[in-house]
């Protein structure tokens, strides 16, 4: 494939698709750029905390992928973002490090919209770590070792978010976190 049609797919690909360095923005599509409401080159050379709500948010969320980075070159989670005119909406990440020894060195990011509709309950960072791990199909017991946490406090976890979102079982709670009738 030549270069110019490996950046016309980049360019034109369905999904928003970014390459950062340390977190600051170095090339994106025109997917991201329009999911997230900006013209590309407003984007250029910007940290990522312009997308975040909060520096407290954004802070936080850098840490609960880079266990899975380290050891998988892969993490992907569901979260809020916000556009440039502050409106929120919800979208699925997915990240893969080029420079696993050292995760945020450079990354290539991308963002999917799942909805505008935010979800009424947030997460909090082990809550969307337990649910991300329940996405996968994996028990109490392989949550608790891949997260070096007792099974108890997996199963404490599951309960307050089945509590929260008001229902049964896991199924149920992922149904329920992708929009889908069980």
């Amino acid at each position: 494939m030549s270069h110019d049609l490996a950046m016309l797919a980049f360019d034109e690909a369905p999904i928003g698709i970014v390459l950062t360095e340390r977190r600051i923005i170095k090339s994106c599509n025109i997917s991201f750029a329009a999911l997230f409401g900006y013209d590309r080159a407003d984007l250029i050379d910007q940290s990522f905390r312009m997308l975040y709500s909060t520096r407290r948010e954004f802070e936080a969320i850098r840490d609960i992928g880079l266990k899975p980075l380290q050891e998988q070159g892969i993490y992907s989670d569901e979260r809020i973002m916000k556009r440039r005119d502050g409106a929120p909406f919800w979208c699925r990440f997915r990240a893969r490090t080029l420079t696993r020894d050292d995760p945020l060195q450079r990354t290539v990011l991308s963002f999917a919209k799942i909805s505008d509709a935010v979800p009424k309950v947030q997460l909090t960072p082990r809550e969307r770590q337990i649910v991300l791990q329940l996405s996968k199909g994996q028990t109490s017991k392989q949550i608790a070792r891949s997260l070096n946490l007792s099974p108890r406090t997996i199963e404490d976890v599951r309960s307050r978010l089945l509590k929260k979102f008001g229902v049964r079982n896991a199924a149920e709670l992922l149904a329920h976190m992708t929009g889908l009738d069980v």
